[in-house]
C-alpha cells in the first residue's frame, strides 16, 4: 500500500525546517516535533503527515464508534484529534458554553505523503498511487528557504474572565470540594481575539522557539489550526504496552541557576502540587484498569520534576499490559478525557467544570497525535496551545490549574497567567 525509501539528512533543525514550510501547500497537515527532548519513550524525532487520501470528522455523536470502523478499516497510518467534547458521547454531559472556534469534534485522516524523522535517518512513505513525486518533492523539499511570509495584523488579546470573576468562580469550586462533591477539578479561562489575521506558520514557529516541548504540533485542516507547545503526553501504545503520563504541578523557570534550582527544588518538596499529581495518579490507575491485564497497572515513576524552557512540571508515568486483540479505541475512550484535564470523581468535575466555565473546549485539553498501521498510537494533550480559525478570524487560547481544598484562588490565577506567558508572547 505504501512505498518506503530512505535517506540521510545532513542537518536536522534545517531539514524539519524546509520539510514545514514545503508542507504549507497541502489542505491538511499534522507536523509533529519532539524538539530532542530527552524520553524514554518516543519513536521519531520528528514525523510530517499531508494531503488526505482518506478522511473522517464528526460531531461528538458516535464519534468513537465511527473512528473505530474507520481505524479498523484502513489499517494505515492516520493522523489527527479528539476534542474534549467527545465526553459528551461516553458519558451523559453537554456542552452548551460559546464557541468561537467552531472545530470539528473529531478529525482524522489518512495521508499520502508521509516523513519520518529519526537521528538523520529519513523515511518516506507514500502511496502507491503517488510514489513516483518522492524524487521531485524531495528536491523541493531541500531548496525550501527559511524565509517565512505571510500577513498579519495586531491583535489585541482579551481574557473570557476577569481576574474578579475567576477568583470567584474558583471560590465556588472550591465550596464544591468542601462539601465532598469533588477532590479535584481543572478549571479553565480563555484569552481570545476577534478579527485576527495571523501567520500560522511564523507563530508556531516563535511559539515553539521559545517552548521547545516534546509533543509540539503545527496542525492545518483547511482554516482550521492548531499551533501547539505541549509538554504533556497523554496516552501511548507501544504493542501491547500502555504509557500515560499527566503533569500536575508547576514552577517558573528562571534564567539565574540558583533561582532556577530553588523553584525545581520547591515544586518537588510541595504538598500541594505533589497532592494534586497524585490524585491524578490514582485516576489514571483506575481509567487504565478498564483494558489492562489483571494485576499490570503499574506506576514508573511518581512526581518527578521535568524541566523546560519556560516552566518546571511534575510528572508521573503510569503503564498497563492489554491483550493483543484489545481495540485501541476502546483504550481512548475508557480513558478519555485525560485525568489532568478534568479531575476527581472525573464525571463529577466534568459536569462542575461545565457549569462554571464560560467557553466550550473544543481542541484545547483534547488529544492530537496518530495511529500507526498495526494499531498502535501516541497522543498529546493539547494545552500551552493556540488555536486559529483562519476563515472566523477568531484566534484562541486557554490555560487552567488544578484546583484542590489547598488552592488560593489569587495563586491559582497567577498560575494561568504564567501558563499563559508564552502564547501571550508570540501573538504580542
Amino acid at each position: 500500500m505504501r512505498t518506503s525509501i530512505h535517506k540521510t539528512i545532513l542537518n536536522q533543525n534545517k531539514f524539519k525546517t524546509q520539510l514545514l514550510n514545503w508542507a504549507q501547500q497541502f489542505r491538511e497537515i499534522v507536523f509533529l516535533d519532539s524538539n530532542n527532548y530527552p524520553q524514554q519513550y518516543s519513536s521519531y524525532d520528528c514525523i510530517l503527515a499531508v494531503d488526505a487520501f482518506t478522511s473522517i470528522k464528526t460531531d461528538c455523536y458516535n464519534a468513537f464508534d465511527d473512528l473505530k470502523q474507520y481505524q479498523s478499516q484502513s489499517r494505515d497510518w492516520l493522523f489527527g484529534y479528539l476534542s474534549y467534547d467527545l465526553k459528551n458521547n461516553i458519558e451523559d454531559l453537554q456542552s452548551n458554553n460559546f464557541d468561537g472556534l467552531h472545530f470539528p469534534d473529531l478529525f482524522f485522516f489518512q495521508p499520502k505523503k508521509l516523513f519520518l524523522l529519526k537521528g538523520n535517518q529519513l523515511e518516506i512513505c507514500y502511496l502507491n498511487m503517488c510514489d513516483d513525486e518522492v524524487d521531485e518533492d524531495f528536491s523541493k523539499i531541500s531548496d525550501q528557504s527559511s524565509v517565512i511570509s505571510g500577513q498579519s495584523s495586531e491583535i489585541k488579546i482579551t481574557e473570557k474572565i476577569s481576574k474578579q470573576n475567576y477568583i470567584q468562580k474558583v471560590t465556588d469550586m472550591l465550596s464544591h470540594i468542601h462539601r465532598g462533591d469533588i477532590y479535584e477539578a481543572n478549571f479553565c479561562m480563555e484569552f481570545f481575539a476577534e478579527n485576527a489575521l495571523i501567520n500560522p506558520l511564523e507563530i508556531y514557529q516563535k511559539l515553539n522557539a521559545i517552548s521547545e516541548t516534546p509533543f509540539s504540533v503545527f496542525f492545518k485542516n483547511k482554516s482550521n489550526y492548531l499551533l501547539s507547545a505541549s509538554p504533556e503526553r497523554y496516552l501511548r501504545k507501544e504493542g501491547t504496552k500502555i504509557i500515560s503520563q499527566p503533569i500536575k504541578g508547576t514552577s517558573k523557570s528562571f534564567s539565574d541557576s540558583k533561582l532556577d534550582e530553588k523553584s525545581k527544588i520547591q515544586l518537588s518538596q510541595d504538598p500541594k502540587e505533589r497532592s494534586e499529581n497524585i490524585m491524578i495518579v490514582d485516576l489514571v490507575r483506575n481509567d487504565l484498569s478498564h483494558t489492562a491485564e489483571k494485576g499490570s497497572v503499574q506506576v514508573e515513576e511518581l512526581c518527578k520534576v521535568y524541566s523546560f524552557k519556560q516552566v518546571h512540571q511534575m510528572i508521573s508515568t503510569i503503564t498497563s499490559e492489554v491483550l493483543h486483540t484489545t481495540s485501541p479505541i476502546d483504550i481512548l475512550k475508557t480513558t478519555f478525557p485525560m485525568g489532568s484535564m478534568t479531575g476527581a470523581p472525573k464525571i463529577s468535575a466534568m459536569q462542575i467544570i461545565e457549569n462554571l466555565e464560560e467557553t466550550k473546549r473544543g481542541l484545547y485539553s483534547g488529544a492530537m497525535g496518530y495511529f500507526t498501521p498495526t494499531g498502535d498510537f501516541d497522543f498529546n494533550v493539547v494545552i500551552r496551545s493556540i488555536l486559529y480559525n483562519s476563515e472566523e478570524k477568531y484566534v484562541s487560547f486557554s490555560v487552567g490549574s488544578a484546583i484542590t481544598s489547598a488552592s488560593i484562588p489569587e495563586n491559582e490565577y497567577e498560575e494561568c497567567l504564567l501558563k499563559a506567558s508564552a502564547m501571550l508572547k508570540v501573538l504580542d
